[in-house]
């Protein structure tokens, strides 16, 4: 299956829509720019009969028991190699500001990292 995943709302809504296949699924998950519109169910079959979701966290860890499983699922992914981290930037603390620069300017791609001392 065809994924989008889209963190950013408003501004790339639509756009992420436009990247899918037919029975594709996009996942949107942040407000970056803004929250999303109202949008019309048909607007989804227009498209390709697209599968939309808006998880959150809760929902997918509501015990400590769940979390830990879905914890465990991640860092063992990423100890197997199936899934690889992109670490754009180490910043000491002192920098956040310009991290925060950074991210808001869109000059960065991967995970931007803070470091205590």
């Amino acid at each position: 299956m065809h994924v989008v995943y889209d963190s950013v709302g408003q501004s790339t809504f639509l756009k992420s829509l436009d990247c899918l296949r037919p029975r594709g699924m996009m996942v949107s998950f942040g407000n970056a720019s803004g929250p999303v519109a109202d949008i019309a169910p048909l607007l989804l079959s227009q498209k390709g009969s697209l599968f939309l979701t808006r998880p959150t966290l809760a929902n997918y860890s509501a015990t400590p028991e769940e979390l830990d499983w879905r914890a465990g699922d991640v860092l063992n992914w990423i100890e197997q190699g199936k899934l690889k981290l992109h670490i754009h930037k180490v910043y000491p603390l002192s920098d956040a500001g310009q991290a925060q620069q950074d991210l808001e300017s869109r000059k960065t791609t991967g995970k931007l990292l803070l470091r205590v001392a």
